[in-house]
């Protein structure tokens, strides 16, 4: 497992990273702690949680996923694993924060509610990487940096990020970090595959010249990417197969997630992974990691058995013949998730 730092700051992860959403939902504690497992003795020493984990959001079981990593957490020395959580947005449309009963915020009161619980939650002291869930535009990002910086301060964060965050927000929060003094973000966690490139347009270029870190989530297209939705099928469990019985939030992405496009683009990556004898998962995973500005890819898995597949990626490099052919793809089928 080759290791990337984050941004510019002092850590060093492995360049996968174990994602958590579905810990306490769609995976139970012990099926959640038998990956954990797995994935550290296999050289995963990155986890990313949130504070509103497990998915789908829901009130009553809001911050199990934090509370199982922790349990997880208490037979390993702290310093041996980076720990990454996440603070939610303001609510909005049809999505409620299923924390502080809705009522959410990047402010400082928010900030410091969100960071207390987070620490309980996991058993730490600290959290190596504090992220903004998605973006508060209403709300002035000095407001929200001074609130990063006063728990930064406290000693229980040591860097901070952004997630679902757009170029403008991202290059605005850093010019007001220089110029304000404030914290930087180093990472930025967005939804990046060969499934969804937009990443590439703008945001590449200020992750580049601005030394902040990508760290992707939805590398396998929400698990569209390993085929298993090819030719119409609506395999069960499976996260669209429920969404799209859901009401507005949940078929909205499986729209956007299972189209005509979406659905070429995952045949036509599966036969190239064919060709190198990979599996269509590895393949994927691999491609996320080949790109200069990503730090480390995160990962999801709700089985045991998923993991091999994903860990694999960390011994494959693409060559510059199998990225531009999967450029030829991504042309033939722009933009595939809108």
């Amino acid at each position: 497992m080759q290791r990337r730092r984050l941004g510019t700051t002092g850590l060093i992860v492995s360049e996968i990273c174990l994602g958590t959403m579905t810990f306490g939902s769609h995976a139970d504690e012990a099926a959640s702690l038998k990956i954990l497992d797995k994935a550290f003795d296999s050289g995963v020493d990155f986890l990313d949680v949130a504070e509103i984990y497990p998915v789908p959001p829901k009130a009553e079981y809001a911050g199990q996923s934090e509370i199982i990593v922790g349990k997880w957490l208490k037979d390993r020395k702290r310093d041996s694993v980076v720990i990454a959580t996440k603070v939610a947005g303001p609510g909005g449309g049809w999505f409620v924060p299923p924390v502080r009963d809705g009522r959410t915020s990047l402010d400082f009161h928010h900030i410091e509610r969100a960071v207390e619980g987070s620490l309980k939650r996991l058993g730490t002291d600290y959290i190596d990487l504090y992220q903004t869930h998605w973006p508060d535009p209403e709300l002035p990002i000095e407001v929200t940096l001074e609130g990063l910086e006063r728990v930064i301060r406290a000693g229980k964060v040591r860097y901070v990020g952004a997630s679902n965050e757009t170029a403008y927000g991202l290059t605005k929060a850093l010019l007001t970090a220089k110029t304000a003094g404030l914290p930087k973000y180093e990472t930025i966690q967005n939804n990046f595959s060969l499934m969804n490139r937009r990443f590439e347009d703008e945001l590449a270029n200020v992750c580049r010249r601005e030394k902040v870190s990508l760290i992707p989530y939805s590398p396998i297209g929400g698990g569209v990417l390993s085929g298993k939705y090819n030719g119409g099928r609506w395999p069960e469990p499976a996260r669209f197969s429920t969404y799209r019985n859901d009401p507005v939030r949940g078929q909205t992405m499986s729209k956007r997630f299972i189209n005509e496009k979406t659905l070429a683009t995952s045949e036509r990556a599966g036969r190239l992974a064919a060709e190198l004898e990979l599996s269509a998962v590895t393949f994927a995973v691999a491609w996320s990691l080949a790109h200069d500005f990503v730090a480390s890819t995160i990962i999801g898995a709700t089985r045991f058995d998923q993991l091999d597949d994903i860990l694999r990626a960390s011994e494959v490099k693409l060559s510059p013949e199998i990225l531009a052919r999967v450029d030829d793809i991504s042309r033939d089928y722009l933009y595939p998730m809108g």
